[in-house]
């Protein structure tokens, strides 16, 4: 299915061979995002390219999008501004891709005021990239490589990735649950499950690898093969995985993989067989990131959650009801259209009754073609940053709580490497996902260790070797 495109590479790298050019990826977004610019860093470099974070000295400059919020516009256009020196000095070749790329108003917009880029690619088209590089190498034309259809999932790809301890898995592409503030469904299309064995295959090579951590990933992971099951469209069911659960289990059994994550499930499709994999498997962290969005009823029917607050909280009784030492992360937006004082006090009280170990907490972004962005009682700025400051001192009180509860435990932690801090330091984290800082000796880099917590510092732990 690649064929043309490993090809191409072959192509582009014969261009450019003994050149020592260099390129250089600005990342924007979520984590989903991050594994995107791993598989192009992978083709990049196999097309004789050598990463620098100079973008100066950069001969190719991919800007990997998000449109999640309107902040990473803003911080696009900003970018494209400052490397248009570079592209008028050097003729440095500018590729823009990503989530935002399918915004169709957004190409409109580079088209007519930053039109110097070189190529325009789409989520369903990261991996023609060396195709569209070829193309504008040999004829320098501007490329346009957008898909307005779901994409296929492309198996295959070079991948370099940016860590030797952790990777991150992708799963499944896509969303079906078009909540009104979000923009996913539209740029990433519906959802569409890579095959059991292609997963397990790239985590028992992650393994060989000496990694040890792995996080899966996904736009609802805990939906994964639910289309494919409900629609009959049949599937190689692989060392028995035919759901989330099942794919839980088998990656807890490869040996070399001593951790495993997931973002971002849904609470709609927490089922119980999903809850007991986690109870079951050792491997499987005991943090559970479940995403609230807001803990009123009527804000969630609103934003097409399809749960209520009491659903929620009865998940997390349940959840804590049949796993041990389960600790939560979420997310919750702030100011979502039509939302009341009540609506708001709402959500502060699921923090107070859940204690979250972590909260990303986002101010609510209008997204051009979602319903929300067409909803006529739109919160004023000013009420929003005021009942986000009010969230955040709430969710920063509960965690200089739980921080403290964690001083003379014994945690295992995963040392990933120095404190970007201090170098002196390690840095690693807790299975509840708390970062960690201990002076000791770099050997035990890539370990599980027994770390006995000392101090609480609110963003941090320190621990001691046991």
């Amino acid at each position: 299915m690649i064929r043309p495109q490993l090809e191409d590479i072959e192509k582009v790298a014969k261009i450019n061979n003994g050149k020592g050019l260099k390129y250089s990826i600005l990342t924007m977004g979520c984590q989903q995002n991050e594994n995107d610019s791993e598989k192009l860093s992978g083709m990049i470099e196999k097309m004789n390219y050598t990463k620098t974070e100079n973008l100066a000295e950069a001969n190719l400059i991919v800007f990997n999008t998000c449109c999640v919020r309107e902040n990473a516009e803003d911080r696009l256009f900003g970018k494209l501004g400052e490397v248009k020196k570079y592209k008028e000095e050097k003729g440095t070749i500018i590729a823009i891709g990503g989530c935002m790329m399918q915004e169709k108003h957004i190409v409109e917009k580079l088209k007519e005021s930053y039109p110097f880029f070189d190529i325009v690619f789409g989520t369903h088209t990261l991996h023609q990239f060396p195709t569209d590089l070829y193309k504008v190498l040999s004829n320098y034309k501007k490329i346009e490589d957008i898909l307005d259809i779901d994409g296929e999932v492309i198996e295959g790809l070079p991948i370099k990735r940016d860590d030797n301890i952790k990777a991150s898995v992708t799963i499944m592409n896509g969303c079906n649950n078009f909540c009104s503030y979000c923009i996913v469904p539209y740029v990433r299309g519906r959802e569409r499950s890579r095959l059991p064995k292609d997963i397990l295959n790239e985590i028992n090579e992650l393994a060989k690898q000496g990694y040890k951590e792995v996080t899966l990933l996904g736009q609802n992971v805990n939906s994964y093969l639910r289309v494919e099951r409900e629609q009959n469209k049949k599937f190689e069911e692989y060392e028995g995985v035919n759901s989330f659960a099942t794919l839980l289990r088998a990656i807890n059994k490869i040996d070399g993989i001593e951790r495993i994550r997931f973002i971002s499930p849904h609470p709609k499709d927490f089922t119980d067989d999903v809850i007991e994999a986690i109870r079951d498997c050792e491997k499987v962290c005991k943090l559970v990131h479940l995403p609230l969005q807001s803990g009123s009823t009527n804000i969630l029917k609103v934003m097409n959650r399809k749960y209520s607050k009491e659903d929620y909280l009865n998940l997390v009784d349940k959840m804590r009801e049949k796993i041990p030492n389960v600790t939560f992360s979420t997310d919750i937006i702030v100011g979502f259209p039509g939302e009341t004082e009540e609506d708001f006090n709402d959500t502060l009280d699921v923090v107070k009754k859940v204690h979250f170990e972590q909260v990303y907490m986002f101010i609510y972004s209008r997204r051009v073609g979602t319903p929300g962005d067409k909803m006529e009682n739109q919160i004023p700025e000013d009420i929003k940053h005021e009942r986000f400051e009010k969230l955040k001192k709430l969710v920063e009180d509960e965690i200089s709580i739980s921080n403290k509860q964690y001083v003379g435990s014994i945690q295992t932690v995963l040392i990933e490497g120095k404190s970007k801090n201090n170098d002196n330091m390690l840095t690693g984290r807790t299975d509840s996902n708390k970062v960690v800082v201990v002076d000791a000796s770099e050997d035990l880099i890539g370990k599980m260790v027994k770390l006995k917590i000392v101090s609480e510092h609110m963003w941090y732990l320190k621990g001691k070797v046991v």
